[in-house]
């Protein structure tokens, strides 16, 4: 399994935007990729997914730039990975349709697995990342 850039630098971009809340700031995009040494025009890409999701909005103008459309502690990791990724599923064949779905002796390895993997993902906050 392997978390791509783009849920990498997306929960970054999130942490850096978290850590910002509490003051009600807002942060130019610029600012962001260069505090956190992410590409700018991919953060854009990132960013835009994650507002149309909402869980980033954008203040316009001058001093404009993103901020958090909720807390921090109502943002799971699970949803920001899953807003990036799309569903995060180890092995095809629990997604699709698998010929030896009867007889596979490691599918059930596989379903475990998986849910271990969302339970932790869905489990943690913004907020767990940055009060450590």
């Amino acid at each position: 399994m392997r978390i791509s850039t783009k849920s990498q630098y997306g929960l970054r971009a999130m942490v850096y935007l978290a850590r910002i809340f509490k003051e009600k700031k807002i942060s130019p995009l610029r600012k962001i990729a260069k505090k956190e040494n992410i590409p700018l025009d991919y953060l854009e890409k990132i960013i835009s997914k994650l507002e149309k999701e909402g869980l980033v909005n954008s203040k316009k103008g001058v001093k404009g730039g993103y901020f958090l459309a909720k807390s921090p502690k109502k943002i799971k990791i699970g949803r920001i990975i899953k807003v990036l990724e799309g569903e995060m599923v180890l092995v095809k064949c629990l997604k699709y349709f698998c010929p030896k779905e009867k007889k596979c002796l490691t599918k059930n390895f596989w379903q475990k697995l998986n849910r271990a993997i969302n339970k932790t993902l869905n489990s943690m906050t913004l907020v767990d990342l940055i009060e450590k």
